[in-house]
């Protein structure tokens, strides 16, 4: 298998929607949204292996884009924490993320 990793800020719904959905992230279900997102945000970098959208590395790789930044955060659900921690995250004590949201986790 040889990935090849993109700076594009283009995406089909259903790659999307598909690999989303296999590390049951709710956001899958609104491929449409993620469309939108995907072309907004700063920073997205994919990876794919030939014309499937897969993921890997990403991490690492989004970590040395901002390695000269005094802080890097993520928010992590509780069942995360353990694959932030490898990626060299720490979990605050003293802080706890906030949102508003309308998708399920």
């Amino acid at each position: 298998m040889s990935i090849e990793y993109k700076d594009t800020h283009d995406f089909f719904e259903q790659d999307l929607k598909d690999l989303f959905l296999s590390v049951e992230w709710s956001s899958g279900h609104f491929p449409d949204k993620l469309i939108i997102a995907m072309k907004n945000f700063k920073t997205v970098i994919s990876a794919w292996d030939g014309e499937k959208l897969v993921g890997r590395e990403l991490v690492e790789r989004v970590k040395e884009i901002y390695k000269d930044y005094q802080r890097v955060v993520v928010v992590a659900y509780n069942e995360e924490l353990a694959f932030y921690e490898h990626c060299g995250f720490k979990k605050a004590d003293d802080a706890s993320p906030m949102f508003i949201t309308s998708l399920w986790t």
